[in-house]
């Protein structure tokens, strides 16, 4: 199968668009192959020809999320006034808002292992190029920069995670300000 033909991607957007509309009903657990298919107005056969599983198609479908999650993760200023919200982590947690029903079913309890994982991959390396650059926030020098990334891209998940699937998320500012805080150390 060719990945530039235009049919096949026709088919994956309209499989992602079926994966993300399916995730946003309902818990990721009970999304099937077969109820993509009917989404997506494909048959089951189509389905695997594109992903070996459901997960798959989640990480496929949620990767550019994930990139803008990752690049205004690393975008933020490494000084910025404490009281103040960088404006990319302000963007970042306002996303993560406007999309909560895909990323509280896809981070949830009964959400895409793989999809939390690659997540986490994605902010660290973000933040891993960051640090590299020399603009990385004050902490121990003695820990190397690829460990401080992943316990700031392990952070910034799990407050994601906890801001989303609580019994009443709070307005994304109101996450944002207490996160910066936090992130700046």
């Amino acid at each position: 199968m060719n990945p530039d033909d235009p049919r096949v991607r026709r088919t994956r957007a309209r499989l992602r668009s079926a994966i993300l509309e399916l995730a946003a009903e309902r818990d990721l657990d009970a999304v099937t192959i077969s109820a993509v298919a009917e989404r997506a107005e494909v048959n089951r056969a189509t389905v695997y020809l594109h992903y070996p599983d459901i997960d798959a198609l989640v990480v496929d479908a949620m990767d550019d999320a994930i990139g803008h999650v990752a690049r205004a993760a690393a975008l933020c200023p490494r000084q910025a006034e404490p009281d103040r919200v960088p404006e990319p982590l302000a963007e970042l947690f306002a996303h993560v808002a406007a999309n909560a029903a895909v990323y509280r079913c896809m981070l949830g309890g009964q959400g895409s292992a793989r999809f939390a994982a690659r997540m986490r991959e994605r902010l660290t390396a973000a933040l891993t190029e960051r640090f590299a650059a020399g603009a990385r926030p004050s902490g121990p020098a003695d820990v190397p920069a690829d460990l401080h990334a992943a316990y700031l891209a392990g952070a910034l998940q799990g407050v994601i995670i906890h801001w989303i699937t609580g019994p009443h998320p709070a307005p994304a500012p109101e996450i944002a300000l207490p996160f910066w805080r936090l992130f700046r150390g």
